[in-house]
């Protein structure tokens, strides 16, 4: 495999759980902080910042502190390659109906 395929490979198996999809989905709206998001996907506060963290870590979700509170946003190269409700991930793309 190369480098790329199996960065997808890692990208894609981090968005593949239900919760960071739609927790990515928001994010192609505008930035938002964790009570914001949770107003639609109602799950547990612990259980959002776990899948939060997974999808910083992943490279996929960028934050900014702004004093107690933390904005999230997708990171600057998933923000570059979305149009509209796709996502360019390089090896394939994710389209948001």
């Amino acid at each position: 495999m190369t480098e790329k395929t199996t960065e997808c490979s890692e990208i894609l198996k981090v968005l593949a759980d239900e919760t960071r999809l739609a927790v990515v989905q928001q994010l192609m709206k505008k930035p938002k902080q964790v009570n914001e998001m949770n107003e639609e996907l109602q799950i547990e506060q612990s259980l959002l910042s776990h899948h939060l963290k997974v999808l910083r870590e992943a490279g996929i979700v960028d934050t900014q502190r702004n004093g107690k509170a933390v904005l999230y946003s997708l990171a600057s190269g998933f923000e570059a390659h979305r149009k509209g409700q796709t996502i360019n991930l390089g090896c394939c793309k994710l389209v948001f109906d």
